[in-house]
């Protein structure tokens, strides 16, 4: 059992919503802090049928359980059952109810015109699982069976995750959307993949599918909505160095680019290695800032003459570099130098698999395990 992080900041009395990626634990999380609470699941079929053909009936339920004032009802699965929201809102506004609607992604019931309750909820997102959820976090079992729960506990991790890309991501995605060429859908995923970590060229991506730019850019886009990846933007605060303007692209989970990339088992100090190690900091990062409550913006920055930085969080309070190597040197520091002479730098931090954290001029190498450690006790960015 992992004890997560996403601690409803805020919540009090209010409704709210709570988006992730099927598997990530939110059902597990909701049964965890409201243990009392009326329990809609609509991914059982009989319960669904009853209400996606009487919407009305769970209104007719809760009148008749004579349900107080300030109890929550939990409708998991809710993007299902669109029609559902109406039923919300009436009780949010007359009953004054707590809902906490949860379920993979929004798409499905903004595309459907459905009722997000104007404003009268809070958004909160649940990811895959981070560093200190988990006791004895073990690295390279991370970066090679992922961080989704089951996967990462599993020992037979490449069976759950071949299934949750072909039943998931290659079909209940490109269903929900509406796509109607599933088979290109299916070949975007794995052609996006080789842009884990990078810009992407949606020319040469549409070529290899067989379709449209304009069509590729509509996949990225279901990508986002349905939070199975997510762009991160270029640092471009009054830039004195021409930088690249195009953001980068992840998976929302390390191990859905590594099957997709057909990587194998990833293996210390292997190029692979670099790669997924880059990313499971960018997961972590993002977690911690959504988690956490500050919701920092993070962003990349690179010039037009190469200088790049992986990773700047805030306001450019930190300027944060990611490399796999045992021991910092110079030379993986140029970034970090190009870009503390341009902004004012909190902390310039390259994060390594050294043993010990050190200062090489003013920038400060940190061991993974140890940067990770402060980040979440809250001594990197407050």
């Amino acid at each position: 059992m992992y004890k997560r992080l996403q601690k409803f900041i805020d919540i009090g009395n209010n409704s709210a919503f709570l988006w992730g990626a099927r598997q990530t634990g939110k059902s597990t999380l909701l049964h965890q802090r409201f243990p009392n609470s009326i329990y809609f699941d609509l991914l059982l079929s009989q319960e669904y049928e009853r209400l996606v053909n009487r919407p009305y009936a769970m209104r007719e339920q809760l009148l008749e359980s004579n349900i107080k004032s300030g109890s929550v009802i939990i409708i998991d699965e809710v993007q299902k059952i669109p029609a559902l929201m109406d039923e919300v809102h009436w009780f949010i506004v007359n009953k004054k109810l707590q809902f906490i609607l949860c379920g993979s992604s929004p798409r499905k019931l903004i595309r459907s015109g459905g009722n997000l309750l104007g404003g009268r909820a809070i958004r909160y997102e649940l990811y895959p699982l981070v560093s200190a959820e988990i006791k004895d976090f073990k690295l390279l079992r991370a970066l090679n069976h992922g961080l989704i729960p089951t996967h990462y506990i599993s020992e037979t991790p490449d069976v759950l995750i071949s299934s949750y890309i072909g039943n998931y991501l290659k079909e209940e995605i490109a269903a929900e959307a509406m796509v109607r060429r599933i088979p290109s859908f299916a070949r975007f995923l794995e052609a996006a993949s080789f842009s884990n970590g990078e810009i992407v060229n949606y020319q040469n991506i549409a070529s290899e599918c067989g379709v449209s730019s304009h069509t590729i850019k509509e996949y990225f886009q279901i990508l986002e909505d349905t939070l199975i990846a997510r762009f991160l933007p270029s640092f471009q605060k009054k830039p004195k160095r021409r930088v690249i303007l195009a953001p980068k692209f992840y998976y929302f989970d390390v191990a859905i680019a590594n099957h997709l990339l057909k990587r194998g088992p990833i293996a210390q100090r292997s190029e692979a290695f670099g790669r997924a190690f880059e990313h499971f900091i960018y997961q972590e990062i993002y977690a911690h800032s959504k988690y956490s409550g500050i919701d920092y913006p993070i962003a990349y920055w690179r010039t037009a003459s190469q200088y790049e930085v992986d990773f700047i969080l805030g306001d450019h309070e930190i300027a944060l570099e990611v490399k796999s190597t045992d021991m910092a040197m110079p030379h993986h520091l140029k970034g970090l130098k190009a870009f503390s002479e341009e902004y004012r730098v909190k902390y310039s931090i390259i994060v390594t698999q050294d043993l010990h954290p050190r200062k090489i001029g003013g920038i400060t190498v940190l061991p993974w395990k140890v940067f990770l450690e402060k980040l979440w006790n809250k001594e990197i960015i407050k």
